[in-house]
């Protein structure tokens, strides 16, 4: 994310909420099980700090729950759930140099619209990769993105550069 081949366009909050808008419903499978990340120590350790920042709810109607399985580098709120994994692998998508984007409260998103299952928002500029799966059932909005802001920006530093180039 160094050279222009790497940056991501860049949309306004309003288009994202356009977009979340645009998003079908559909129930999502709740049942099936959160894989969960296997980050670097360090990655891990900002992470942990993450999990104990992270909100009790991010819309109404969507409190904090557990995840299967249980783990401080994922989290979960509503049903379906919102789920949150923090210490992902770099996505591929982020190559993509027309991958979207949102910045929020300082915190700057991929984002990806995936149809029936919703829409997935990645982290950028961060020394750890903090994605969130929104189902579709939700029509999220960029109050969920408020909402988890304060916590990324306090707990996973700021990277210049995307830190796996």
């Amino acid at each position: 994310m160094t050279s222009s081949n790497h940056r991501l366009r860049r949309t306004s909050a309003a288009a994202a909420i356009l977009l979340s808008a645009a998003v079908a419903c559909s129930p999502t499978d709740v049942t099936s099980a959160t894989a969960v990340p296997t980050p670097p120590a360090q990655t891990a350790e900002y992470c942990q700090a993450l999990h104990k920042e992270l909100p009790e709810k991010v819309i109404e109607d969507a409190e904090r729950r557990d995840v299967s399985p249980r783990s401080p580098l994922t989290a979960g709120w509503g049903d379906p759930a919102i789920v949150l994994r923090c210490g992902i692998d770099r996505p591929a998508e982020m190559d993509d140099p027309n991958a979207n984007g949102v910045d929020v409260d300082g915190v700057s998103w991929m984002f990806q619209d995936r149809g029936e299952d919703g829409l997935r928002f990645v982290t950028t500029y961060r020394e750890a990769y903090v994605e969130l799966t929104v189902p579709a059932s939700y029509h999220a909005d960029a109050g969920i993105l408020v909402k988890l802001a304060k916590p990324v920006e306090r707990t996973i530093p700021k990277s210049l550069a995307d830190p796996q180039f």
